[in-house]
């Protein structure tokens, strides 16, 4: 493994809007991640530096690789769950829409999403204004049988403002949500029974409210600490299994929004970030949007990919 280090290195200046949902490809040494409000999917090769982006028909805000399908993706857009595949050449992703998301109201998207140990995509929605605080979130299981239906399955968690921080356990056996709302921010750790893909036995496992930086995406690491960024503290912390707080990493940017491990040996804790717009001041962040790299001293679990096989 990497030494320990707590500084942050620059992978890349990417000033992305909203950077998120980070995925490490082995078979590429490549890191896949998101610009929501852009509607843009990125990569870059960790071999040769090289990068390359494409244009989705609505904003992107979760994916996860296709199983068995190179250049295939499921993602979370705006009006539902897509089967989104990469162009051989320059030019835009073709999308295909596997199921339309029953949206509680108008101007929802889909938000943190990430595939269980079986290969279930499991994904949250919210209400794209987050001033308005209104809990008409839902996360949602979407594996074979929801394939063959062409309909995703509510775990009927109900009442979140912002679903986020999506995890499992090394095992299987233990989901994590969180709710990155100001007026929420908690996680909760919850029994997934693995043959069927439900979550049940919800219990809270960290207050986020006394702790520096609000909940957002996370990620697993092999002895089941629960890494997740603190947006608004340009923070990751690590959570023990039994959510006590073992440590903080910085990062240069005050909104850092999702962590996966990767690199060859896993042990690289690559983190995407939100750059402000408007008049925000970012004289003491200039990187804010960027891509960083942190080396935690531990190794990360291999995210599963997309497999639309009945379990």
């Amino acid at each position: 493994m990497a030494a320990p280090s707590a500084t942050a290195e620059l992978v890349l200046d990417a000033r992305c809007a909203t950077g998120e949902s980070p995925v490490w490809r082995a078979t590429e040494e490549s890191l896949y991640w998101t610009d929501i409000p852009r509607a843009v999917l990125h990569r870059w090769s960790a071999r040769t530096g090289a990068q390359a982006q494409w244009k989705a028909p609505e904003m992107v805000a979760c994916m996860a690789a296709w199983a068995g399908q190179p250049g295939r993706w499921i993602a979370g857009l705006e009006s539902g769950l897509f089967a989104l595949d990469l162009p051989d050449g320059p030019g835009d992703l073709a999308a295909r829409q596997l199921a339309s998301a029953p949206h509680a109201t108008s101007g929802m998207r889909f938000n943190d999403g990430r595939c269980d140990r079986q290969g279930r995509f499991i994904a949250g929605t919210m209400l794209q204004d987050m001033g308005a605080a209104a809990r008409v979130g839902a996360v949602y299981r979407f594996g074979a049988a929801e394939l063959a239906a062409g309909s995703a399955t509510d775990l009927g968690l109900g009442e979140l403002i912002v679903p986020n921080g999506i995890a499992f356990s090394p095992d299987g056996r233990t989901m994590y949500l969180s709710d990155s709302h100001p007026q929420v921010q908690k996680i909760w750790a919850f029994d997934y029974d693995t043959a069927t893909g439900t979550p049940h036995n919800r219990r809270l496992f960290v207050d986020m409210a006394p702790l520096p930086g609000r909940p957002d995406g996370a990620a697993i690491d092999v002895d089941g600490g629960y890494w997740i960024c603190g947006n608004d503290a340009g923070l990751v912390h690590r959570f023990t299994p039994d959510g006590r707080l073992d440590r903080s990493l910085a990062v240069p940017a005050r909104k850092p929004a999702m962590c996966a491990f990767g690199g060859p040996r896993l042990d690289t804790l690559f983190v995407t970030s939100i750059r402000p717009g408007g008049d925000a001041d970012l004289s003491d962040q200039p990187l804010a949007g960027g891509v960083f790299a942190l080396h935690p001293g531990t190794q990360g679990v291999p995210e599963p990919e997309f497999n639309p096989v009945p379990h």
